[in-house]
Parts: C-alpha cells; structure tokens; sequence
C-alpha cells in the first residue's frame, strides 16, 4: 500500500514509530516532516504560537504541500500523527482524491496547552479518527468526526528493549532506588516533591523541572535511548505518572517501561488496569502520594516479587501485539473496512 505519513520522526516521536512500522510492513511510504511548518526565527515562531492559538508559522505552506504531494505520489492513505499541521480545507481537498485520511490522536486536542482551533475545525474532515485516550471520544464525534476509536500508545521495539548490559544481579548495587522519566507537570508535582523529600535514592529525567519551587537542579534533563535503557535497567523501579490535564488513562511510558523490562509502579487508573491486570498481576498501582510511598517500600524490600512484576509486564507488552507495527494495522484495517 502507499502511504503518505506526517508526523515528528526524531528521538521518539510516535511519527518515526509509524514510519519504521509501515517499512517492516512493506508499504511504500512517504513522509513529510511536520517540523518544517514550525521553522521561522524563534522570536516569529513563538508570536505565532501565543497571538495565533499554537499557529506553526509556515502552516498554510505545509498544508499545500501535503497536498501536492498526495497528488503526485497517490497513496491510498495519509496518516498524521498528533496535532497535525495540515489545514481544514487542504484536507478536504485531499479526500477528494479519493484518499483516505487518518489521525492518531497523541495528544488531547481540547487540553489548554495544546489546543488549536485551526486543528479542532479540521477533525471533522478526517475519515478515522484513532484517539490514545477514552475520555476524549465524546469531543471528536462532537467535532463532526466520522468515524472514532481508542487506539493506545504502543511501543517500538527498535527503541525500547532490555539493555543487554544489565542483569537484575547489578539492579541492586547501581542506579536509582526510583527513577522518573518525564516533562513537568503540575499534576505530577506532589509525587515528585514527595520523592525528592523521601531519603530514597531518586533520579529525575525531563524538561521544566527547574519551574518550580524547591526542584531547581534535580532534574538530569533529557534522555537520549541509549541512556534511558540503561537508567531504567539500573533503577530497582521506574515510576509512572499520567497528565490529568492531558486526561490520560495511560502514557507512551506505560508500554515503554515494561519492554525495557523495568519494574513499573504506575497510577491506578482504568485503562492501566486494562492494561496490566489487576494489583500485583504485572504492575503495582497507587491513587496518593502516600500510597506511592507504601508501594515503593515494599517493592524495595521484596527483589523476587520486583523481578516476578517486570517479567510478568514484559511479556504483556511484547507478547500482547503493542508494537506501533500493531497500531498501524489496526488503523488501516479499521480505515479500509469502514470504506
């Protein structure tokens, strides 16, 4: 099949994920790098993203370009990814080609730091629309989308697997009591500000930390994969924390953790459960700071049962058909069928 896919394909984006996905599968693929409609001076780009409701500045270019190269290269389908930078009536235009239009919805159109209403009126042009989260459905068939499903994060098993280096043997003599691999968030600050505060040795990863009060220089910053395979192989647990104002069930981390075979302590929420199972199953769940706190305590003093959950949450995720290979057939078999 041709398949024309817009997206972010750098580090981990889940557009590089598609693309590698689409080539194992044998699709002819071209990809158009959603970066390009964010390229301008920073000073322009950041006007336009506060005085023009997260407006990319070369939005209109990329569009017209995506158009013209769904015209030359006559894919069956387009798949975007995220916040797309392609315009309402470009994708109209493209429809009527007689291609079919997909987006997978990566973030929550209708969180406040995302939210775009020049994206938002192009949602009902859109044949299938694949959502990472139940609990924005509702909002895209109210948009006008034809055509809704969840479709959950998944994993790319040319990033995320065990480091062969490490073994659970050296888990216990390296690394991190608990580590945490993520942005700033408000949501996420009481778990953290719990943590740095504990006596527990803790690593903190990601962007913005330094935002707020008391955590100036805890953070380490990004982390490439390499890196990250090894800090999550070194950490006795990795802990997972979800967006509220992104109304996530679950995260990228929920798959990522578990298929570099890390021990994951993650928030109790429905879709995780779905996930994972109930309590001790594959993962420990936690509602409150002093829940999380609990749950590391005994997770620390218990090696058997932290190597038992990994182990048991590995095969879940790998086993489980969680690959972004995986996503994508479901997309085009969903899309393709409702034809």
């Amino acid at each position: 099949m041709k398949l024309v896919i817009v997206g972010n394909r750098d580090g981990s984006n889940v557009g590089g994920s598609i693309e590698r996905a689409a080539k194992n599968l044998g699709h002819d693929i071209l990809f158009l790098d959603a970066f390009k409609a964010m390229e301008a001076p920073k000073w322009i780009q950041r006007l336009y993203w506060h005085l023009f409701q997260k407006r990319p500045f070369r939005l209109k270019q990329f569009s017209w370009q995506t158009l013209e190269a769904c015209r030359r290269f006559q894919p069956e389908c387009l798949i975007t990814t995220g916040t797309a930078p392609v315009e309402a009536d470009v994708l109209k235009r493209i429809g009527e080609l007689g291609i079919k239009r997909l987006n997978y919805s990566t973030d929550d159109p209708w969180n406040p730091a995302h939210q775009a209403s020049w994206f938002i009126r192009g949602l009902k042009e859109y044949d299938y629309l694949f959502s990472t989260r139940k609990s924005n459905l509702a909002d895209f068939k109210a948009a006008g989308c034809q055509a809704v499903s969840y479709l959950p994060f998944g994993y790319d098993p040319e990033l995320y697997y065990p480091d062969p280096a490490m073994n659970e043997a050296n888990k216990d003599v390296s690394g991190a009591d608990i580590t945490f691999i993520g942005s700033a968030d408000s949501d996420r600050l009481p778990y953290i500000r719990a943590l740095v505060g504990s006596g527990f040795r803790f690593d903190l990863y990601g962007s913005f930390w330094d935002r707020f009060k008391g955590l100036r220089g805890r953070s380490k910053g990004q982390i490439g994969m390499s890196k990250m395979r090894q800090v999550i192989a070194a950490a006795k647990i990795s802990l997972c924390l979800v967006r509220r104002a992104n109304r996530d069930g679950h995260v990228m981390r929920s798959f990522e953790i578990p298929a570099m075979r890390g021990c994951m302590l993650t928030e109790d929420t429905v879709e995780h459960r779905e996930i994972f199972g109930e309590e001790g199953e594959a993962v420990l769940y936690f509602k409150s700071v002093d829940e999380m706190m609990e749950k590391i305590r005994r997770l620390l003093n218990n090696p058997p049962l932290r190597e038992r959950l990994s182990e048991r949450a590995y095969r879940i995720v790998v086993e489980g058909k969680n690959s972004y290979q995986d996503r994508l057939i479901t997309m085009l078999d969903l899309a393709l069928r409702a034809s």
